[in-house]
């Protein structure tokens, strides 16, 4: 049994969520693409052009093969991640929202055909490291994680102009699904017997229940039922944000309910599914 759990195929999904980030943008003013958001630094107009940045880079990989960026000698993956899309986002300032727009429109489709061609069974064109560091990802987390990765940025944007939008369970569930994938390595300094089970449940209309198992010395996620040694509850705003770190892990553990084992209760409230 893989330890990401069942396969999640999120491509149906890419034109809803992009449309609905086209129309929101469409309909901002000239002082919302200055408003700051949740990342450090970066306004809307910055949060778009990374994402806008996510699209030219995973197509220039994906589908034509291009190296990109190499590493400096001396960089981490966070750190040179943060250093390339830094660059790209200093050098989008040069664009009109109108010109971003319009790329992401033009670029948008020619990214939903390079995820149709993907065999979602074979290996991730990027493994995702936030879910495991010591075994090759599948091509489906990879292409789930993209989709969380859009579906997030679309929400800080939301967040930023304070227009709510796009949280239809339809787009929301995947995005928990895909973030749960992250909950073994979450756990996976706390060893314990075989047999030991950890259960997240997020509530709320897109809401869920998954659970941990640790078997073979390692924690794995199990469509099963098991008696928990540990649960957390919390909301599922609560639960996109603090894996995203859009929350702290303060300010997730103050809105959750933890039970049982303390440690594979706290170590679940440190769930992180970016590159950190």
């Amino acid at each position: 049994m893989t330890i990401f759990g069942p396969a999640v195929d999120v491509r149906p999904l890419f034109p809803r969520e992009r449309r609905a980030l086209l129309d929101l943008l469409g309909g901002l003013g000239p002082a919302d693409w200055a408003r700051p958001t949740v990342c450090p630094g970066w306004d809307v107009h910055d949060v778009v052009g990374h994402v806008l940045n996510d699209y030219a880079r995973r197509l220039s990989g994906g589908r034509d093969g291009h190296g990109g960026a190499v590493f400096a000698s001396d960089e981490t993956l966070p750190s040179y991640l943060a250093r390339v899309n830094e660059e790209f986002v200093r050098a989008s300032r040069q664009l009109s929202p109108r010109l971003m727009i319009e790329l992401l429109d033009h670029l948008g489709p020619r990214l939903d055909a390079m995820w149709a061609a993907v065999d979602l069974t074979g290996p991730a064109g990027l493994d995702v490291s936030w879910a495991a560091t010591d075994l090759p990802s599948p091509a489906w987390l990879d292409v789930g994680r993209e989709y969380t990765e859009f579906w997030v940025h679309q929400q800080q944007v939301r967040d930023a102009v304070g227009v709510p939008g796009a949280d239809d369970p339809e787009l929301v569930r995947p995005v928990l699904e895909i973030f749960a994938r992250a909950l073994p390595r979450a756990l996976q300094a706390e060893a314990r017997p075989d047999g030991t089970a950890v259960e997240l449940e997020v509530t709320g209309p897109a809401g869920g229940r998954w659970l941990a198992v640790r078997r073979d010395g390692r924690w794995r996620l199990d469509p099963g039922e098991a008696r928990p040694a540990a649960r957390v509850t919390m909301d599922q705003d609560t639960f996109w944000r603090l894996a995203s770190r859009g929350i702290t892990v303060g300010q997730a553990r103050a809105r959750a309910a933890l039970t049982g084992d303390p440690a594979l209760a706290g170590a679940v409230t440190m769930l992180l599914a970016v590159v950190a």
